[in-house]
């Protein structure tokens, strides 16, 4: 098996040559934390597997315009965020939750850990999906894929200040929601 290069790796000017195998190694590199990104803010598989590939197809086109190598993870993801707001623009159809997210290994420990972590990661995320997009989106760029203020504000077209007020009114606003849960 290939190994999948970390960030200080990426063929990035490889890609821009129209390199297909660098391009492999940069959809191995991106395609879950991206996926995993994208479905926590749309909450519908199918529609995040596409945007996805759009995200990928869109950056193969528009490669020419990254100007620094080293960037491409936060613009790529400002891609993948962008496709998201155009979803959300969308006239919204009623479409069910997918809860495989809830889904637990077979080799996990006894039935009522799984029970237990089950309700809380289910409580946790039906808070998370009380906040609004703009928020959600912040609190995961952070702590779900790790980026920093500067990348975040890349990828959402605003303000690191920005960036700064809607996490702390996410979180501040997540803390309010898990406490009216709490007897």
């Amino acid at each position: 098996m290939l190994a999948v290069p970390g960030d200080d790796q990426l063929p990035v000017a490889a890609a821009r040559a129209g390199n297909s195998a660098a391009w492999d190694a940069l959809f191995r590199r991106y395609q879950l934390p991206l996926y995993a990104y994208v479905f926590e803010l749309l909450r519908q598989e199918q529609t995040a597997l596409d945007v996805v590939q759009e995200t990928f197809i869109n950056a193969a086109r528009h490669i020419a315009s990254l100007r620094e190598d080293a960037k491409f993870g936060s613009w790529l993801f400002g891609i993948a965020h962008q496709k998201c707001a155009q979803h959300w623009r969308k006239p919204r159809r009623d479409e069910p939750l997918d809860e495989s997210f809830l889904e637990q290994a077979d080799d996990e420990p006894w039935p009522g850990e799984l029970l237990i972590r089950a309700e809380q990661q289910e409580e946790f995320m039906s808070a998370l999906n009380q906040l609004s997009e703009i928020h959600r989106s912040v609190l995961l760029l952070h702590f779900l894929e790790d980026f920093p203020l500067d990348e975040i504000s890349r990828i959402t077209g605003v303000s690191v200040g920005t960036v700064k007020s809607r996490l702390h009114y996410a979180k501040k606003s997540l803390r309010e929601l898990v406490a009216e849960r709490i007897p």
